[in-house]
């Protein structure tokens, strides 16, 4: 199990304002320096980067999953489902990839628990310094086990303390319009799957593609926490992620022909990728498997452009609200999300499908 134990970095008062106050927290590579990756462990990070890539450039035709907690809030819980999801991604290798969602941010619509990078220990005391060396830690050892890691791309100045981990990032339905965070993925050597606006157009995704394909000048922030300005490459392992919108799926056929021709009209190869959760299952967890074996069933009637799923999954069904002290281990406190046992069954079901060619 994971050493709950991660350097401590002072978070000292730098100085006080009438409104507000600072802390000063550890610089990237104060916290990479404390927390480094050995050459084989970047190795390894290469390799599951390139796993991924080669799925959405077509040379792989594996199906990509990327699924786990909706949000971590217990790093041991964490910890515990990223094994056994190692066992069963050797299991279903041959079919399937998977790599494990590991997400430390929360966006909320308006106030509330912000993740585990923010509030590490859930009691609104926010210890940020803390929460970004536990969130770092836990990165690093589920990449270790085998696993890609993935998060979603929130906050632009945390991304430097983890992207030297990640093979792959979202990019909310909420960001998505967001230059800044076009300009973000366009650097990233991780994969990066834009969502669809929360209306369910696919325009503004397909705009962030572009973006993040391209060359960008922007602002940024160095390892040593210094501000500079950054030339990016653009990354060319961007995708759309469908998601649903104003609580209607778009998953169906249907669905999933417009926003291919958007794409193609747009210049750009249809790469798909389905989130299983929120609007497409109406915002019930467990119609999750509903939607992972629909969209089997398009890839199986020929649509390649449908790469992956993603889906929330936990050790145990469910969600629970947040009340320090009194939490269940292995249960989410924000979506609720499949338990394992549905989850094993479910991505087992789906390797075998696609091995036997058929939906039945």
């Amino acid at each position: 199990m994971m050493n709950a134990q991660v350097p401590k970095v002072e978070a000292a008062i730098e100085s006080r304002h009438p409104s507000s106050r600072e802390r000063v927290l550890p610089t990237p590579a104060e916290l990479r320096q404390q927390l480094p990756l050995d050459a084989e462990l970047r190795a390894r990070i290469t390799a599951q980067r390139q796993a991924v890539r080669a799925i959405l450039d077509g040379r792989d035709d594996r199906l990509l999953v990327v699924l786990g907690p909706c949000s971590i809030h217990d790093p041991e819980a964490a910890l515990e489902y990223a094994e056994r999801l190692a066992g069963l991604a050797e299991q279903v290798a041959d079919r399937v990839q998977l790599v494990m969602r590991v997400y430390v941010e929360k966006p909320r619509t308006t106030v509330g628990w912000k993740g585990l990078a923010y509030d590490p220990h859930l009691d609104g005391s926010d210890d940020m310094a803390h929460g970004l060396a536990l969130s770092r830690r836990l990165m690093r050892d589920i990449a270790a086990l085998g696993l890609p890691v993935a998060t979603e791309l929130l906050q632009p100045m945390a991304a430097p303390y983890f992207e030297d981990l990640l093979s792959w990032a979202a990019v909310g339905a909420r960001t998505t319009e967001s230059q800044v965070h076009r300009e973000l993925a366009s650097g990233l050597e991780a994969a990066v799957g834009f969502k669809n606006a929360t209306d369910g157009g696919v325009g503004v995704a397909i705009d962030a593609m572009h973006a993040a394909a391209h060359p960008q000048s922007h602002f940024a922030m160095d390892a040593q926490g210094r501000p500079i300005m950054r030339e990016t490459q653009g990354n060319p392992h961007t995708h759309l992620v469908l998601r649903g919108g104003h609580d209607q799926p778009n998953h169906d056929t249907v669905s999933v022909a417009a926003c291919r021709r958007a794409m193609r009209e747009a210049g750009l190869e249809p790469r798909i990728m389905v989130d299983c959760s929120h609007a497409n299952s109406r915002k019930d967890h467990r119609r999750q498997s509903e939607v992972l074996l629909d969209v089997l069933a398009q890839r199986l009637r020929g649509d390649t452009s449908l790469v992956g799923v993603m889906l929330e999954g936990h050790l145990h069904e469910g969600r629970q609200p947040l009340h320090p002290g009194a939490l269940r281990y292995g249960v989410s406190i924000t979506d609720a999300c499949l338990g394992w046992e549905a989850t094993d069954d479910l991505l087992r079901r789906a390797a075998e499908r696609l091995r036997n060619g058929s939906n039945e």
